[in-house]
């Protein structure tokens, strides 16, 4: 074997060992993306399970906010129907109304003291935030994955291997402007 030959299969050698090197980092970015998800997912079912015992606590006082009670219980229904399908966006509008309709009954629920004394609801409320404190944190965890997974397979040289592998860029899960603003608590008690 030539000198020349040995060079060319020591570059050639060393060109599959980094596209290797591509590939399992690609990999390895898409499960991290897998991993958040379920990471998320699994406090949304938990919060799925809560919340309709905290509209049952509700309903015993809040004879007259029927209303909100039901909105929270369609926004739920969304939200699981978006996160069995895998539908970030979807999920993303689905969570905008649940959270806006959470923000309305535990604002409503400042005009019933006896619900507010009441120790279940107390409970409930205190579980439901901190899962929905929960799944911030895990939304942005899940973010940061999805953009450097969908940073990487754009990136060259991880570009050639992520198209010829059909890796696909994956949704960031974001929630409506509406729901980021300021809940207008005119509205609620006019």
């Amino acid at each position: 074997m030539s000198s020349s030959s040995i060079v060319v299969l020591v570059v050639v050698i060393l060109a599959l060992g980094y596209g290797v090197v591509l590939y399992n980092g690609l990999v390895n970015l898409k499960h991290g993306v897998s991993k958040a998800w379920s990471n998320i997912d699994v406090l949304l079912k938990q919060r799925h399970d809560e919340l309709p015992k905290l509209v049952e606590t509700c309903k015993q006082y809040m004879t007259h906010e029927r209303t909100t009670l039901e909105q929270v219980i369609a926004a739920r229904s969304a939200v699981a129907s978006a996160r069995e399908q895998g539908d970030v966006p979807a999920l993303g509008k689905a969570e905008t109304g649940l959270r806006m309709g959470l923000g309305q009954l535990f604002a409503l629920a400042e005009n019933y003291p006896e619900l507010k004394a009441n120790e279940s609801f107390r409970h409930l409320a205190e579980r439901i935030t901190g899962l929905e404190n929960g799944i911030a944190d895990r939304r942005e965890l899940y973010n940061d994955a999805v953009n450097r997974n969908n940073v990487r397979i754009e990136q060259f040289p991880d570009v050639l291997i992520a198209k010829w592998f059909a890796f696909k860029a994956a949704d960031l899960l974001q929630f409506s402007d509406a729901e980021k603003a300021d809940v207008d608590m005119a509205k609620l008690f006019g």
